[in-house]
């Protein structure tokens, strides 16, 4: 307690400082899951993909990402089993935090899209089971993250699967396609709107101050999913098209209905990005607040500060504006062939699967999830339309990402550890 006394601020500056590294590090490597689909399938330009996930992943993280950060801050570990000695979850955050955040920059450096869940999940677990003692770690909460990182791209790849092969029935394997994507694209408008409406309504807002039930997050989502159609659908019906630029690419015409498509379920997933993965920087910064705050009281149940969302927000999009081009480029071109149709289905499925993750609190992999959605779409297509070299190359960096993640955090919990408790 009396480390907790004369270092409290020192611990919470310093927790802040490696929180901005973390989160700097998810707005470079991870918001290319949110944005990679719609820069390879050409529906948006880079420059515009970085503008409109600065708004979205921003918006997300600060209005949507409180409940996930309850599973990260306290979920993972028996924090009550360090009550005695609260400065060993102390150096344990903050040693966690700063290996994820330099493991992404460097998995950032060289253009690698790894798991930032993967990667603060495994520095925790590392710190604590090395560190103080493996009993302390909850292997049954660890257990079922890491069972959604299986999951989540099996439900990500179906949802995207189903999705596509609607959108080949009703739309693309029709006599006239461009008239049916007319009439049904705004539809999909209206899903893409309605869910993640609701989740953000119903689940991400009360810390805010705005907790509605069930039933009044139903009506504002469907008033949301409806204006969202409307408007969508007010576009496409203004658009020219070109008989001409149907005759090198039959669906020109079509695809470019679906770019608009696209860039409103491109909001919906850098939306819901932010809402979920902030945590992975915001968590062990918010319990090392808590702490501090509490003076030491490791089971005090303090409220989430606003600085602290704002904090891993701002630093999610100069991530992103910094160095977000290098991975949104190998995530957007080389996994499989997108056109707008294709990346539209992908995105819907992933951002469906994220936000539904956000609001139960379970904090999955975005990275797992829209390469499961990517795989969907292919698979819709037929193996061949796979890049499997890529796939392994994304695959390996995942299995990296974990020791990496524990090794850097158990090195900085002992340098910790010697520099305030010596």
């Amino acid at each position: 307690m009396e480390i907790i006394a004369e270092y409290g601020y020192v611990f919470i500056l310093l927790a802040a400082f490696v929180g901005f590294i973390m989160a700097f590090g998810v707005g470079a490597n991870d918001v290319a899951n949110a944005m990679g689909t719609s820069v390879g399938a050409k529906a948006l330009t880079i420059k515009q993909a970085i503008l409109v996930a600065m708004v979205f992943e921003f918006a997300g993280a600060f209005l949507a990402g409180g409940q996930v950060t309850a599973t990260i801050r306290k979920g993972i570990i028996d924090a009550g089993a360090m009550s005695g000695s609260p400065e060993l979850l102390v150096y344990g955050m903050i040693a966690a935090l700063l290996a994820a955040g330099i493991w992404l920059l460097i998995a950032t450096w060289f253009g690698w899209p790894v798991s930032t869940t993967h990667s603060i999940v495994g520095a925790v677990v590392g710190f604590a089971a090395v560190g103080i003692s493996v009993d302390i770690v909850n292997w049954s909460k660890v257990g079922s993250i890491v069972m959604s990182w299986v999951v989540s791209p099996l439900i990500a790849g179906t949802l995207s699967y189903f999705i596509f092969t609607s959108v080949q029935k009703l739309i693309i394997n029709t006599d006239n396609p461009l008239d049916n994507a007319k009439k049904y694209v705004p539809f999909y408008m209206f899903l893409a709107g309605f869910m993640i409406a609701l989740v953000t309504l119903y689940k991400g807002l009360k810390h805010v101050g705005l907790d509605l039930n069930f039933q009044e997050s139903m009506v504002i989502a469907t008033l949301v999913g409806a204006l969202i159609a409307t408007v969508g659908g007010f576009i496409i019906r203004r658009m020219k098209f070109d008989p001409d630029a149907n005759k090198d690419y039959h669906f020109a015409n079509l695809e470019r209905i679906f770019g608009v498509l696209m860039i409103i379920t491109a909001c919906g997933m850098a939306f819901a990005h932010g809402s979920n993965d902030v945590a992975n920087a915001i968590g062990p910064l918010a319990a090392v607040v808590g702490i501090v705050n509490s003076g030491g009281d490791i089971a005090g149940n303090s409220p989430l500060s606003i600085w602290v969302l704002l904090l891993g927000a701002s630093g999610i999009v100069i991530g992103l504006i910094i160095f977000g081009k290098r991975v949104i480029a190998t995530v957007g071109t080389k996994i499989t062939e997108l056109t707008p149709s294709r990346g539209f289905a992908a995105e819907l499925a992933a951002a469906t699967t994220v936000v539904i993750a956000s609001g139960t609190g379970l904090p999955i992999s975005t990275t797992h999830t829209l390469v499961g959605a990517v795989l969907g779409v292919g698979l819709a297509r037929g193996i061949a339309a796979l890049n499997l070299g890529i796939i392994k190359t994304i695959a390996m960096s995942w299995i990296i990402t974990l020791p990496a993640g524990a090794g850097l955090s158990i090195l900085f919990f002992y340098t910790l550890k010697g520099i305030f408790s010596a």
